[in-house]
């Protein structure tokens, strides 16, 4: 019975998303106050519906319910708790049902905190949320029911992916589905300001939260992803340039200059078309990315999907809302107002070449991407673009951008002064050329490795120069200059430190130059080097766990004699699937790892095994969580949440907007 209600939920769901799709937008259009009005309770019941629904599928999941296909093919009934729980969304039909339940938790919220908005943007902006959601809702209860039933149930299920089996897994997909569907809600804001023909300084501060909350979503989701990847799939690797990895990369690069595009936006009011199109160019390429992963295009551990039918129809809401926001945008960029002015030396025109950059390494990550799936479409013929393309383009752009931005920071608005830019800025200068010679003195340091460690050292003491710089302007007793520091906006801290963050990460990245491999035959009691530390097998046994079998090795990780860490690498066995998977041994030394992963054993007890050190590898990451702070920072200044209620207020009566 908790099915059924589940299954009717979400078919009551799309009849509230049709309602709200086309009776706001009729009455913006008639200006019918009562007809707009629809909008907040229905996106709010929407969602309601849509979480009853995936509270429904998960109760199956939890209780074993093994009537439903879903979950006989992702679940077992001595599988642990949690990963039953995240086995919810560690499918196709899951997925999808998640990504529908974000998408209406965004248009509620809108729904929610939406009453100093004018009524019509907020009915158009709704009305778009509830085609959206049409849209998908279609498509889960047409081609991808996830409360399907089977006619016999069977006594246990087939088990989740073994790959799918961790707990980064219960958190990657909804964080990527929040960044991924907070975009729509800036599409939709986008979509109805063209519709409306309303587009100044107000509407920009209105998506500011929703881009930088997708944003920060985003990054963290692409940053559990890649630790999971580096962890769980036992390669040693965090970023493959997986086609289905890139799908992640690309909204979140529009994204970002869409943060910064709209921070000029709501400044100066400049870049309104230019705004307005990376507003739909970031949701669809989030479309884009859901189009690689569910066609069947793919193949990949990512991908869910393979039936061409889903393809179809998922290219047809492609095509439909990402062709449609075109053709809308076409139509009104025109007649768009210019904006404000500035000078080329600013921080304004910073930030346009900022959004030149990342556009760049956008379409260089689209071009890489989409090349080799049109080129075996249309000749047969099949290519791999990897590591090497990317790296030869996008390195170039990279760096450049990350000298820039401490730059762009020191300017002023509207007209700044370079050279007392770049006098400010001597600091920074000074740490990343000491990080230039520091890190070049390693023997054999890659040189590539040694510019771009010394790029980062610049960019974080750059960034968080602006602070020191803004609280010293006026001189004073330490007291004040602290005072003054305290109390500058938290968008500024927020800016400095996700600039930073991106520091550190080049960091990390950098530092893969330095890293060792070495790849043995190991056996108990005998030492192996990696980098500065050996390693010693001590033992090798079986092990059982819930749903499993494993082999592990237990190794000391010695320095100069003394042990300093213990790692266990695993090879385990799902009885279930009836497929393998490496479990690696990772200890953290300072910012550096130690890592090690099992291959094949033998007979006479020895055991294959990758050995790397990776100094500085954390960076990445911990990089990565910075610049999610950073965004966080700004996100929660408190004059962001007063101007929307103070200047989204419109001169005319509601009805007649």
């Amino acid at each position: 019975m908790i099915v059924e209600t589940g299954h009717f939920a979400l078919v009551l769901a799309l009849a509230l998303a049709l309602a709200q799709a086309f009776i706001p937008f009729a009455g913006a259009r008639l200006g019918d106050s009562a007809l707009m009005g629809v909008a907040r309770p229905a996106a709010i019941a929407q969602f309601a519906l849509v979480a009853l629904a995936y509270g429904a599928l998960t109760y199956a999941h939890v209780a074993s319910d093994f009537s439903l296909l879903n979950v006989i093919e992702n679940s077992h009934s001595a599988k642990p708790l949690i990963y039953k729980i995240s086995g919810v969304w560690g499918n196709h039909e899951g997925s999808m049902l998640l990504w529908v339940l974000v998408l209406s938790f965004c248009g509620a919220l809108i729904a929610a905190f939406s009453a100093a908005m004018p009524a019509r943007l907020r009915a158009d902006t709704l009305a778009m949320q509830g085609l959206l959601g049409a849209a998908f809702l279609l498509f889960i209860l047409l081609t991808s029911n996830p409360f399907a039933r089977v006619a016999q149930a069977p006594w246990e299920g087939r088990d989740l992916n073994p790959i799918l089996q961790d707990p980064g897994l219960a958190i990657h997909p909804p964080l990527l589905y929040l960044g991924y569907v907070g975009f729509s809600v800036v599409f939709s804001f986008a979509a109805a300001a063209l519709i409306g023909g309303r587009i100044d300084a107000a509407w920009a501060r209105i998506i500011r939260p929703w881009t930088l909350g997708a944003w920060l979503s985003l990054t963290l989701g692409i940053a559990m992803g890649s630790y999971w990847a580096y962890y769980t799939l036992g390669w040693g690797g965090f970023w493959f340039w997986d086609p289905v990895e890139n799908a992640s990369l690309m909204p979140w690069l529009a994204g970002t200059a869409l943060v910064h595009s709209a921070a000029v936006m709501e400044k100066r009011e400049a870049l309104k078309i230019w705004t307005i199109f990376l507003s739909i160019l970031a949701f669809s390429l989030s479309l884009l990315g859901t189009f690689l992963v569910r066609s069947g295009v793919l193949t990949s551990v990512h991908a869910f999907a393979s039936d061409p039918e889903r393809g179809v129809f998922i290219l047809a809401i492609l095509v439909f809302f990402i062709g449609g926001a075109l053709a809308l945008f076409a139509l009104r960029a025109g007649a768009l107002p210019v904006g404000g002015l500035f000078t080329p030396i600013s921080r304004e025109g910073a930030l346009v070449v900022n959004n030149l950059l990342l556009t760049v390494c956008c379409a260089t990550v689209v071009i890489g991407t989409l090349y080799p799936l049109a080129l075996e479409a249309m000749t047969g013929e099949k290519i791999s673009v990897g590591a090497p393309f990317f790296n030869t383009v996008l390195i170039p752009i990279a760096l450049p951008l990350a000298l820039l931005i401490p730059i762009g920071q020191m300017l002023a608005w509207k007209r700044g002064d370079l050279p007392a830019a770049l006098q400010r800025l001597r600091a920074a200068f000074v740490a990343g050329l000491l990080a230039l010679g520091a890190f070049g003195a390693f023997e054999g340091a890659p040189w590539l490795s040694v510019v771009a460690a010394g790029v980062a050292v610049y960019l974080v003491v750059g960034s968080l120069s602006e602070l020191m710089q803004r609280a010293l302007l006026r001189g004073g007793s330490p007291g004040a200059t602290l005072a003054r520091f305290l109390g500058l906006p938290l968008s500024a801290f927020g800016t400095a430190i996700a600039h930073a963050g991106m520091g550190l990460s080049l960091l990390g990245l950098a530092a893969t130059g330095w890293g060792v491999e070495n790849i043995v035959t190991m056996s108990v009691g005998n030492a192996y080097e990696v980098g500065p530390y050996r390693i010693v097998l001590t033992d090798i046994a079986p092990r059982s766990g819930p749903n499993y079998t494993e082999t592990y090795a237990t190794m000391d990780v010695r320095r100069d004699g003394a042990v300093v860490a213990r790692i266990e690498p695993a090879k385990r066995f799902y009885q279930a699937r009836k497929m393998a998977r490496t479990e690696a041994g990772i200890a953290t030394l300072g910012l550096g790892q130690v890592y090690a992963a099992l291959g094949e054993s033998h007979a006479d007890g020895t055991v294959d095994a990758r050995l790397y050190y990776k100094p500085l590898v954390t960076l990445i990451w911990i990089g990565a969580l910075v610049m999610a702070l950073g965004g966080a920072f700004s996100l929660a200044d408190r004059r962001l949440r007063i101007g929307v209620a103070r200047r989204a207020s419109a001169p005319l009566p509601q009805a007649a907007e």
